[in-house]
């Protein structure tokens, strides 16, 4: 215990006119604390500085070059990367990764990922069913039993495990194309309108 009380002894002190105040210490780190209150810590090799602010926020610059940023009254952390990726970790557990390339991945809490790229947004659930929306709104479903839907302006199809494919087109019309090559269509009210065989 005396060993860590001597290493921390102040070597030096300098108060500064504007009220900033900077303390060198015999392990060789140095504290600057500003009139504010917000207050500076440089590690003895110069590769770390904590920034302290008075609302509790943290910022760390880390000798990798990361900056690590916390937000007291969000709870939320804050990295930014040399390479430009940021990522965010929210106290329930969100991550979110903002990629230099403009991409972003969030991961919620219960598991869920989104991805928003660029011209398209993608959400894989933990089941393993996965939506794909292009730019225009179109939607793509990939159920985890191998089930596709595909969602568009004009129609709505879904292609089941059989090879049995149904499209709602937005008259309201409906097609159901059978393995067997059976071909069925119904107009909007429902009536068969075409049953090809």
């Amino acid at each position: 215990m005396k060993n860590k009380k001597r290493e921390k002894e102040i070597q030096k002190e300098i108060k500064h006119s504007d009220g900033k105040v900077e303390r060198k210490f015999s392990d060789g780190c140095k504290t600057i604390t500003f009139p504010s209150g917000t207050k500076k810590e440089i590690s003895a090799d110069k590769k770390t500085t904590i920034v302290t602010f008075t609302n509790g926020d943290v910022q760390k610059f880390m000798p990798d070059k990361r900056v690590l940023y916390y937000y007291a009254d969000t709870q939320t952390t804050h990295t930014t990367y040399p390479n430009g990726l940021e990522v965010l970790q929210f106290p329930n557990k969100q991550i979110e990764k903002h990629l230099p390339d403009g991409t972003k991945e969030i991961v919620f809490p219960d598991g869920t990922v989104k991805y928003f790229g660029v011209g398209y947004e993608e959400t894989l659930f933990p089941d393993g069913t996965l939506v794909k929306v292009e730019r225009n709104g179109d939607k793509i479903i990939m159920f985890s039993d191998g089930q596709k839907e595909i969602h568009t302006s004009q129609f709505k199809r879904k292609e089941f495990l059989d090879g049995t494919i149904k499209t709602v087109y937005n008259t309201g019309h409906r097609e159901t194309k059978y393995t067997s090559g059976r071909v069925r269509i119904k107009d909007e009210a429902g009536k068969i309108i075409l049953d090809k065989k």
